[in-house]
């Protein structure tokens, strides 16, 4: 019994990361009731980068002992995998980073609750679920997940009129999106007959999926790619993400524009790449209209924004639909030989996007103060006589998201456009590469502001120790990135080589 026992515990070690983070959670629940106000939001603090750090370490370990092996565990539904430990890993560090940067705005206005810990917990959950999803049932638990604390997040400044109509906009048409997706979903399993994505695959190769089935799968994928699409925040489903980004509490749209999008980049891999391979020819056609849409919407409406989170809402816009554009590069006439270098760059690129926001939005958070907001353009003036070396981390931001060599956003561009090249997309990489000019306008405007205008205020800017430490670390992290991009695309090319 005590031998049979052991060995379904060992069976079943690859899901100890998702475990870990849900006791975590809800002990962090629990504690954060008996201890007292001062002393509490430390305590909880600290025990939520805790549960990352021993979430972190059981994924490393399960990564490193099974070799990148995949392991199917409940009956399919869930797989262990390369692709999903490394993106595991990058949202363990995205969510930490996030909590350090936000852990003095949220203090100032009284928002650093246990609620908020725990909703960023189970948050992350849902993020796992997703990417080690196999099923369409896992996938649609694991966004519902993440959906709602999403939800909840938004609105959590209950005083606040601004987040609360940001909050109802996103949950209104967050369900829209989640019909959408399983009302798609619905249609291939019954095109199929499964809801496991490895199975969904086997029986459209087989070609068990013609005539009248084929059609019902096509009519399904339209409505998977739309619902994925909302996820991503991509044109013509971007509705929510400018309200959103400006409606939050900074602290709360600085998670919102990171993590989640690893989660989404993995949904979209094991939907479309893993199940829906065979119909690439098909969700190919829909992306490419989603990147370039994308692209031109988003960088032109960011020129006309004069708050900066809806200048980097649009921003994301235009930056997701890159991410497409290495994402539908993976099939060539049929042929995916060209799939591992496009869906890596795809991962290489979502990942950089995710490092990149962590700074633009930590340098927000590190100019605000209680009772201050620094949501307006302006208030960047004159920054590098005030803080010198923020100023020289905000603007490598800026060049990154920019594409400007040597940071990590120029060489992330560049493998995304020579994916498409590689795949005959000539015409939609020289259309990338002009509306990343175009993109270049209000980045750089940024930058003008800093180095070029007048301060509003003389006084220099302070802030914690951890969050200095962190911002800097983040800024040369971008640009060692750019110079030295080969590791992380190893990992990254031998994460979906092993998919």
């Amino acid at each position: 019994m005590n031998s049979r026992f052991l060995m379904s515990l060992l069976n079943h070690l690859p899901v100890l990361p998702e475990v870990l983070l849900l006791i975590g959670a809800c002990v962090l629940l629990i504690v954060d009731l008996r201890v007292k106000e001062s002393k509490g939001r430390a305590a909880s603090y600290y025990l939520a980068q805790g549960v990352l750090l021993a979430c972190a370490v059981a994924t490393l370990g399960i990564l490193l002992l099974g070799g990148g092996r995949q392991y199917y565990l409940f009956s399919g539904m869930f797989v262990s995998d390369a692709m999903g430990s490394i993106l595991k890993l990058a949202a363990y560090a995205a969510v930490s980073v996030a909590l350090v940067y936000s852990r003095s705005y949220m203090s100032d206005r009284g928002l650093l609750k246990g609620e908020y810990l725990t909703l960023l917990l189970f948050a992350l959950l849902g993020m796992m679920i997703m990417m080690s999803a196999n099923s369409l049932l896992t996938i649609y638990l694991g966004l519902e997940l993440l959906s709602l604390c999403l939800y909840a997040m938004v609105a959590l400044n209950r005083d606040s009129a601004v987040s609360t109509e940001a909050a109802m906009k996103y949950f209104v048409l967050g369900a829209l999106a989640s019909g959408l997706l399983l009302y798609g979903m619905s249609m291939i399993y019954g095109a199929t007959g499964s809801l496991t994505i490895t199975e969904i695959a086997g029986r459209i190769a087989g070609s068990q999926a013609e005539g009248g089935a084929r059609a019902l799968l096509v009519f399904g994928l339209v409505f998977v790619v739309a619902g994925l699409a909302f996820k991503l925040g991509v044109v013509p489903f971007h509705m929510w993400i400018p309200d959103v980004y400006h409606g939050a509490p900074t602290a709360v749209t600085l998670v919102i524009g990171t993590a989640p999008k690893l989660a989404a980049f993995a949904m979209a891999i094991r939907l479309l790449a893993n199940g829906l391979l065979d119909l690439a020819g098909d969700w190919q056609q829909m992306l490419a209209i989603l990147a370039v849409l994308s692209m031109a919407i988003g960088n032109l409406s960011a020129i006309a924004q004069t708050n900066i989170k809806r200048m980097l809402a649009y921003s994301t816009i235009a930056h997701m639909g890159f991410m497409l554009l290495g994402l539908m590069s993976g099939v060539v006439g049929g042929n995916s030989l060209n799939a591992p270098e496009a869906w890596s760059a795809a991962m290489f690129y979502t990942i950089v996007y995710v490092l990149m926001s962590l700074g633009a939005f930590g340098m927000l958070l590190y100019l605000s103060r209680a009772g201050v907001e620094c949501e307006s353009l302006d208030d960047f003036k004159g920054l590098n006589r005030r803080s010198p070396w923020y100023a020289f981390v905000m603007l490598v931001m800026m060049f990154s998201l920019a594409g400007i060599p040597p940071t990590a956003g120029f060489y992330a561009k560049l493998a995304v456009l020579s994916a498409a090249v590689a795949a005959g997309q000539i015409g939609l990489a020289v259309v990338a590469v002009l509306l990343s000019l175009v993109g270049a306008f209000y980045y750089l405007r940024i930058v003008k502001l800093m180095y070029f205008d007048e301060p509003r205020d003389a006084a220099p800017v302070e802030g914690h120790a951890e969050m200095q430490g962190l911002l800097s670390i983040n800024g040369v992290a971008v640009l060692a990135l750019g110079v030295f991009p080969q590791w992380l695309m190893g990992l990254c090319l031998a994460a979906i080589l092993a998919l």
